[in-house]
């Protein structure tokens, strides 16, 4: 029988809807009934795509002893982090103060006071390479709740009060507002601190696991033009880091070689074998870093980079009304990643033996494998290295490889697809359209532009809830949820470059009013177009988790 998500218009929390635990989404009605029966609150929180999720769902969510130890002794909660990132940026406080890490599947036991007490990612359902089992961790807090109540209240307590002292401002900050600023300080050190964790030899920041950040990448960037009038060096160094860690992932696994788009980080500190799920926001900001990049050194393979992710977004990111979904699964073909791995035989059924032969030895497809006795394709060594090493020329070599990789990709797509996050996320799509918008003007791309135009007369259309107010995110025809300041900033990035790309003053007037409620303004005057109702700050866009313990900002 289904449970209490049945109603949600959440992939993620669907996913969960038949499962024997007895979910409640987050709202009075679970909150009210942890109070009114004494029980802590477990509260699950990830997103769709999530392969981890995935496996705990199966492992534990599943499992009949499991959910009735859960039904019987907690009030069991499940929260997408893309729907309520308020929530999940609260309570991932929790986790890593408690953990020393963070993640998901997030796991926290709360209060009914909402107070989180015990708090961890993943769980085995039994113990497992030095991991707790979940029954082991559910039989403990259990006990905890009935005869220990006293100390997990005061853990509560204190947790709660660390996560308070997280957002307050430092005792002694500086009064004045200047002081308190961002300035080209700021800036520098942030620059200085990256510099210092590059990794000189794969590219990127730090060690395994590693994420592309492409927010660093852009920093580098504006320090490399800024600094170029008084440092050559520092610019020239901060350029090349930009420059190298792009190409570096490109040629890496985590890169998706045949449909274009990039895995949301590296198990490893080489690029090779991802973490499967394709996020929006990430190839979103990696396109616009590339073409970033592009303009600032003029790479080519830069230029490439942008449009192969763009055009993955037009093409199996896009929901037919005009904006774009928020992610693709981690899991396809029955496994992580399944339908994205080769073998050497697959490769020549394909593209013949001479022709499967050198594809194989340019992407590393071998025998063996690299991902569970199967291939991710990455590339190892610059093609034109290995073109002349082979007697090929490089641009013939380039030439056959397109092919190949076109051919292969019409053969991947007969295999099952991964699972496609439907909803609209606005904040996402806020950054899909400033990339798609700066990109058809800086490479010359009208489709880009149209593409970038169409999403955003999406968002004003249908992403506003029945008072005309700023909806969070939309699916299947129903929009929910307040925006966020994320999703307002956003927006406005990509409401400006849009305007840049068509000089069409709808775009920059929008622009402004999402600027006016970021900044708790109430513009008099109706927008100067169409007449259209948008959200006010009287409705607000929130960062709550309810109950009174933490704080309501507007």
């Amino acid at each position: 029988m289904p449970n209490r998500l049945a109603g949600s218009t959440s992939p993620y929390l669907l996913q969960h809807v038949d499962q024997p635990v007895a979910w409640e989404p987050w709202g009075p009605e679970a909150l009210g009934r942890a109070a009114r029966e004494d029980k802590p609150i477990f509260l699950s929180v990830g997103y769709s795509a999530c392969h981890w999720c995935h496996v705990m769902a199966h492992e534990s969510f599943e499992d009949a002893g499991i959910a009735a130890l859960l039904n019987a002794n907690v009030v069991p909660v499940k929260v997408d982090r893309e729907e309520r990132p308020d929530i999940d940026a609260v309570y991932m406080k929790a986790v890593q103060l408690l953990t020393g890490r963070g993640g998901w599947p997030m796991s926290v036991f709360l209060t009914p006071a909402l107070e989180p007490f015990f708090a961890g990612t993943y769980w085995p359902p039994d113990p497992h390479r030095g991991m707790p089992g979940f029954r082991q961790v559910l039989g403990a807090v259990i006990d905890a709740w009935h005869n220990r109540r006293g100390e997990a209240l005061r853990q509560a307590t204190e947790i709660t009060r660390a996560i308070r002292e997280t957002g307050a401002a430092p005792a002694g900050a500086a009064a004045s507002a200047g002081e308190r600023t961002p300035n080209a300080a700021w800036l520098d050190a942030a620059a200085a601190a990256l510099r210092a964790s590059h990794d000189p030899v794969h590219g990127g920041f730090g060690s395994a696991p590693k994420f592309p950040h492409p927010i660093c990448l852009r920093l580098l960037l504006r320090t490399a033009t800024r600094q170029s009038s008084l440092d050559g060096l520092a610019s020239a160094a901060d350029a090349g880091i930009v420059v190298h860690s792009l190409t570096r992932m490109a040629a890496g696994g985590i890169h998706d070689h045949l449909g274009g788009g990039f895995a949301r980080y590296s198990v490893d500190a080489r690029w090779v074998v991802p973490h499967f799920e394709k996020m929006l926001s990430d190839n979103a900001l990696i396109a616009l870093v590339s073409l970033e990049a592009f303009l600032a050194t003029a790479t080519p393979a830069l230029a490439t980079l942008a449009r192969s992710t763009l055009d993955y977004l037009l093409r199996d990111m896009t929901d037919p009304a005009g904006g774009f979904w928020s992610a693709e699964d981690a899991d396809s073909g029955g496994g992580e990643g399944r339908s994205l791995l080769w073998t050497p035989d697959e490769v020549e059924g394909v593209l013949g033996r001479e022709e499967g032969g050198f594809f194989c030895r340019v992407y590393d497809i071998t025998a063996a494998g690299n991902f569970e006795g199967r291939s991710i394709p990455n590339v190892p060594h610059p093609v034109d290295e290995l073109a002349l090493r082979l007697g090929i020329d490089p641009q013939d070599a380039q030439t056959r490889l397109d092919t190949a990789r076109r051919r292969l990709f019409v053969a991947r797509s007969a295999r099952e697809r991964p699972g496609t996050d439907d909803k609209v996320l606005v904040a996402a799509n806020g950054l899909v359209i400033d990339a798609l918008a700066r990109a058809g003007a800086a490479l010359g791309e009208p489709r880009y532009v149209a593409a970038a135009v169409r999403g955003a007369t999406f968002l004003v259309e249908h992403c506003r809830d029945a008072s005309g107010r700023l909806a969070h995110q939309w699916r299947r025809g129903t929009a929910t949820g307040l925006a966020f300041a994320d999703d307002l900033a956003c927006l406005a990035e990509g409401m400006l470059s849009l305007y840049e790309a068509t000089f069409e003053e709808r775009w920059v007037a929008l622009a402004c009013e999402c600027a006016e409620w970021l900044l708790g303004d109430d513009p008099a005057d109706p927008l100067p177009w169409e007449g259209r109702a948008w959200p006010r700050p009287g409705g607000g866009f929130v960062d709550r988790v309810g109950g009174g313990v933490f704080r309501t900002v507007r």
